[in-house]
């Protein structure tokens, strides 16, 4: 994967046969490679307010790097097994991690802790994403469903029209800008 910084100067890579990696996005130099997993990296994406990078690895360990320094400022474990994604909150304060292991799970950035665990998928979770104020996570998996990050409650499953689920999986979801 590749993300742009929020102000658009620099890049993220992740890659199956390297570290992640931050780059300016000007001068195309790498500023920092974020190392330390027991597997491949498969994502990375930047904080809302650009300070901090979240990586996701095939380990199940996910990284919390400062983009300033490139040190890892938290190794968030939890899952017990690859995982897919990882994003972080509008306001930067969470981040929501997809796995494998057919969870998601909402973290605090600040301490690593784990606040919810979003378990009734039945299968892989393939991505998760907040919605534009961070009241809810949407996940993907054999269904899209709709969580409040709150009370860790799932609100609704997005079922298609003449099924109760997609056949395959659904590998993203995402919310509209105006929620």
């Amino acid at each position: 994967s590749a993300a742009f910084s929020p102000d658009g100067k620099k890049v993220v890579t992740a890659s199956m046969d390297r570290p992640a990696q931050l780059w300016d996005a000007a001068s195309g130099k790498c500023l920092h490679t974020f190392e330390g997993y027991g597997g491949n990296v498969l994502f990375g994406a930047f904080s809302p307010d650009g300070k901090q990078v979240v990586t996701a690895s095939t380990a199940g360990t996910t990284k919390l790097w400062d983009v300033a320094s490139g040190e890892c400022s938290h190794t968030i474990q939890g899952h017990r097994g690859c995982v897919f994604s990882a994003a972080f909150s509008p306001d930067s304060k969470q981040v929501v991690t997809a796995s494998i292991d057919r969870s998601a799970k909402l973290w605090d950035a600040a301490s690593g802790e784990c606040l919810h665990s979003f378990e009734d998928q039945g299968h892989e979770v393939r991505c998760a994403a907040f919605s534009p104020d961070g009241k809810q996570v949407v996940t993907a998996s054999r269904s899209a469903k709709l969580w409040d990050t709150a009370s860790g409650e799932c609100l609704h499953t997005l079922q298609g029209l003449e099924y109760d689920y997609h056949e395959r999986a659904v590998n993203s979801a995402a919310f509209s800008p105006d929620g």
